[in-house]
């Protein structure tokens, strides 16, 4: 992979790190190759726009910090060497679950599933989308319908005080259990450490054709302690 050396001449032409929000990185589950077509990673990637953050993913989870092409804040990223990685979710709040149509400027049909949830003025109606899970389903496939957009938000059990990290998925699979595994967090009555993987699942069609994608999978593991200088936590899942 080649990545871009124009900082290595001149460091201080390279942009310092500008956040809308309170979000210091994303974790990512795939990337556009050569041909800009989408592909899954067996590992977790991560981009963020601090270096500083890099870094410290790189150095808890493997990989490099490099730059990559992007229009976006989150410049740097890391190919990390690990399908799972322990984090601190506050709650299942912290787990957002609805589902999108997206237009050339932003949502055009946002619902979750009943109702619509925006915009405020259709906020509560029905949003019209077919009862079958397999027609939800078919509907996104052909672009006629909203596809899932699930969220969780946490922070690293290897070093809380990094910052809030985010990891958004279209997963029809986490969509089916993503009420689940927020009812879980809820019954731990606080903040837990949970274990967020890159699960491989494969088999066979009943035509004879090997299937093989990664899905993402949280698992509960206990309440998070409390110590916000750092966890006995850290590289997990090789």
């Amino acid at each position: 992979m080649s990545t871009l050396a124009i900082f290595d001449t001149d460091p201080d032409a390279r942009p310092k790190a500008k956040f809308t929000s309170d979000i210091v990185g994303k974790f990512r589950s795939g990337m556009l190759n050569s041909l800009n077509r989408p592909v899954s990673l067996p590992n977790w990637r991560v981009t963020t726009g601090d270096p500083d953050v890099a870094d410290t993913v790189a150095s808890a989870l493997g990989g490099e910090s490099e730059t990559w092409d992007t229009s976006g804040e989150d410049i740097y990223q890391v190919l990390t060497e690990s399908p799972s990685v322990d984090i601190i979710v506050d709650n299942g709040d912290a787990i957002d679950s609805r589902l999108i149509l997206w237009g050339r400027s932003g949502p055009i049909h946002e619902c979750n599933g009943a109702v619509f949830l925006g915009p405020e003025e259709d906020q509560g109606q029905p949003c019209g989308c077919p009862p079958m899970l397999a027609d939800r389903k078919a509907w996104a496939k052909s672009g006629r319908g909203p596809a899932p957009s699930i969220s969780l938000t946490f922070r690293l059990a290897s070093d809380p005080l990094l910052g809030k990290f985010k990891f958004t998925s279209s997963s029809w699979e986490l969509a089916k259990v993503a009420h689940e595994y927020a009812e879980a967090l809820d019954k731990v009555g606080g903040p837990a450490v949970v274990r967020l993987t890159l699960e491989l699942v494969e088999f066979q069609t009943s035509a004879g054709q090997d299937v093989a994608f990664r899905k993402p999978v949280l698992k509960v593991l206990k309440p998070y302690d409390g110590d916000a200088e750092r966890s006995d936590l850290s590289r997990v899942g090789f």
